[in-house]
């Protein structure tokens, strides 16, 4: 059963230390998202359309709104320390002109530097004293994995980095998903409301966002449900309820096969810095 070691929120995003055993379905995140393998098994990363095999000497960089899974290698436990760096605070916090917080690579080696900072911030997170030089540690280790990502490679320009928004349509779809986390009809009422058939929706959602409609709103659902859990007072049923769902326990496989864990083991060890 995959578990919940420890989860740190913080002006930076989020850090989690997870044991998995089962997989994360295709989702997406609007940060920056760095996954590192502490020990236990290996584990099978896909983003977009390529795969790879993840272990202590190789991490996976997830950039924004890229689609991605993850699946432990033969059904074993995988330690997992996961980021979620905001690019604003990257950007904030580095000398960084890349404010998408995109990565020029997938799959990054894991240097003895590397590995001393990590298995430092592994030990504060299971510690209680996560806040004292965190933001320093992260800092410094997103800052190599960034670098290390583009070394080689010809960075975009602030141009080319920025992805458009520009139909009305899509810009439009996204408020209407955020406005009715709870009661929407589903994605073929959405198209239709935006006056687009289903299949030139979907295809204009993705080439726009570089995310199925599906996935992008799962996303605000996870995220929703997160700052639920963390800063209200509702039990999961009243969460599951207020997303939509039909029950607590098919919110739990939802969040569960999106976030990793279920919804009570995250509450259980989440804080926020």
């Amino acid at each position: 059963m995959s578990t919940a070691l420890a989860v740190s929120h913080g002006y930076f995003g989020r850090a989690a230390l997870y044991e998995l055993d089962r997989p994360i379905t295709t989702h997406a995140h609007r940060e920056g998202h760095l996954i590192f393998m502490i020990g236990g098994t290996n584990s099978r990363v896909a983003i977009g359309d390529k795969a790879f095999e993840c272990n202590e000497a190789i991490a996976a960089a997830v950039s924004p709104w890229a689609q991605h899974s993850f699946s432990p290698i033969e059904g074993k436990a995988a330690l997992c320390l996961v980021l979620y760096i905001r690019p604003m605070w990257f950007l904030e916090n580095t000398g960084s002109s890349d404010f998408a917080l995109s990565f020029g690579r997938m799959r990054l080696q894991i240097t003895e530097d590397l590995h001393n900072i990590l298995h430092r911030l592994v030990r504060l997170m299971l510690s209680d004293s996560f806040d004292i030089n965190v933001e320093e540690l992260l800092i410094d280790l997103t800052t190599r994995c960034y670098e290390a990502s583009w070394a080689g490679r010809t960075r975009p320009t602030d141009l080319q980095s920025v992805r458009s928004f520009s139909d009305f349509r899509v810009r439009r779809s996204q408020q209407l998903m955020k406005n009715y986390l709870c009661d929407h009809g589903g994605l073929d009422a959405l198209a239709c409301e935006v006056g687009l058939s289903r299949p030139h929706f979907f295809k204009l959602f993705k080439r726009q966002t570089g995310v199925t409609p599906n996935v992008y709103f799962n996303t605000l659902r996870s995220e929703r449900a997160i700052e639920d859990l963390l800063s209200t007072d509702k039990t999961v049923t009243d969460i599951a309820h207020d997303l939509g769902f039909a029950s607590q326990a098919s919110f739990t496989r939802f969040f569960s096969l999106n976030v990793g864990i279920s919804p009570t083991d995250y509450r259980r060890v989440a804080r926020v810095s």
